[in-house]
């Protein structure tokens, strides 16, 4: 009755924690800013819906927005594209799914990190494609020697992801380039993933197109700008990249919410000290939550970008447990094979939910 493609992917396992989760849960499990979109942002929009801006825009976007796209990728990632080498979508999530409907036949592998964020794995079999897991080294990042190991003939794609969801570490400089040198040299595509770059406490962000022009970067303002709602992504890559994600974005969206692209470019090109100000309360979330870590002996690789903590925790019952006493978290197991015997905490909430989130564990685990 139902596609085969539909049938062999389930639904989120972010999403299925919170089922059953009482109103006065403290929610670890969700990946989202727990900001307001900053004024000038909204008053943008605001202004737009005011002037009737309100139909349909240029199917890649409008065209302010993507050449403010290109001066970002220039001063702030290091390489250059033109107007016509960005898409603008509805959020990051359809960027990734234009990216692998454009590169990806039935059978062609594509690696993803092991763990990895829950929407490449089903993106990629929706594709056709096989899904490659990629172990994730000792500092949980994907290293050059892993990949090497995993590439066939049948190779099509690497996603890479950094800052990562779920382990919120930051890739090197030297294994961007290593993966970068992989992808050159075995004429594959690299999907990097980039819609954490802002949020980095240790490290740098480094971009793999600054390297190769294999690559499709995929960004978005939802995390950057405390604006997960207005879903707005955006995707850079060589033109004859764009003008294939292109045909598959005609057909199913048409083109990015007209109003939301307005509050995007005025995000972009406005102040940026509402940034600095997340990253740095985030930077003080995270250390609480390792602090908590450390006293109750719970071994963590430290995050040193995103908002997120993945903790090794062997208590396969620890989210079930932790949701009965009022603490939503996200098992490991949603992210990967690898990724059993963790779980995952999100620290997009206030300090005094991540404390008393804290103690509640102590307690349980």
């Amino acid at each position: 009755m139902f596609s085969q493609r539909v049938r062999s992917i389930d639904i989120s396992g972010i999403r299925k924690m919170f089922e059953g989760a009482g109103p006065n849960a403290i929610n670890l499990g969700l990946g989202q800013p727990d900001f307001d979109t900053p004024l000038h942002i909204k008053r943008a929009a605001i202004e737009a819906i005011n002037k009737g801006f309100t139909g349909y825009t240029a199917n890649l976007g409008i065209p302010e927005l993507r050449d403010t796209l290109c001066k970002k990728f220039k001063r702030e990632n290091g390489f250059s594209v033109a107007p016509d080498e960005v898409i603008v979508t509805s959020g990051a999530s359809e960027a990734l799914h234009l990216a692998l409907q454009a590169l990806v036949d039935k059978g062609d592998e594509v690696l993803v990190p092991d763990p990895g964020f829950v929407s490449y794995s089903p993106l990629a079999k929706m594709a056709g494609g096989k899904v490659v897991g990629v172990p994730l080294g000792e500092r949980l990042t994907m290293t050059p020697e892993a990949v090497n190991e995993s590439i066939t003939l049948k190779t099509r794609a690497i996603i890479i992801n950094s800052p990562s969801n779920p382990t919120g570490t930051v890739q090197t400089r030297e294994e961007i380039k290593g993966l970068a040198d992989i992808a050159e040299d075995k004429e594959i595509t690299i999907i990097s993933d980039e819609v954490y770059e802002h949020f980095i406490y240790e490290g740098e962000h480094v971009s793999p197109a600054q390297f190769t022009d294999n690559v499709i970067t995929i960004n978005a303002v939802s995390k950057t700008y405390a604006m997960t709602g207005w879903r707005i992504g955006y995707a850079a890559a060589r033109k004859e990249y764009v003008e294939q994600m292109l045909k598959v974005h005609q057909y199913i969206q048409a083109c990015a919410c007209s109003i939301a692209q307005k509050a995007a470019l005025a995000a972009i090109e406005g102040p940026q000290e509402c940034v600095s100000e997340m990253r740095e309360s985030f930077r003080a979330r995270r250390d609480i939550l390792m602090e908590g870590f450390n006293s109750m002996g719970i071994k963590c690789v430290k995050p040193q970008g995103a908002f997120y903590a993945f903790p090794e925790v062997e208590d396969e019952d620890a989210p079930a447990k932790l949701l009965k006493n009022g603490v939503i978290v996200t098992p490991g197991s949603a992210f990967g094979e690898n990724g059993k015997g963790h779980i995952r905490i999100s620290y997009s909430t206030s300090e005094a939910n991540l404390k008393k989130a804290l103690g509640i564990m102590g307690t349980v685990l």
